[in-house]
């Protein structure tokens, strides 16, 4: 499942289509209520605070490398005190569940 706002992108025939190949269920929050993507609206405002408006880049592979190295960071490194101050790394670790896919897009 991916949830999500209800901007343009999000509600395209194509990002329609992908979920369907991929039996990804599509769920969209209510129109002005980000609480009800927390999780995800605080990670943006992280990476927003943290690199977008850190770095002046120059190419598209410097964003790529950059955000590559901040994410192993977020995820493996970093405590989240929402996750009883494990990583994320840590707690997928602590909570797998056999059946369940890590990812779809391969």
């Amino acid at each position: 499942m991916l949830r999500m706002d209800n901007g343009p992108e999000f509600i395209s025939l194509a990002l329609a289509e992908w979920a369907e190949k991929h039996a990804v269920k599509l769920e969209f929050i209510q129109p002005g209520k980000p609480t009800q993507n927390a999780f995800i609206e605080r990670f943006n405002r992280t990476y927003r605070t943290e690199i977008l408006d850190f770095y002046l880049f120059r190419t598209l592979n410097e964003v790529r490398e950059i955000t590559e190295r901040w994410l192993s960071e977020y995820n493996c490194e970093r405590p989240h005190e929402s996750l009883n101050n494990l990583t994320p790394e840590e707690y997928r670790q602590q909570n797998y569940q056999p059946g369940i896919s890590k990812s779809v897009w391969n």
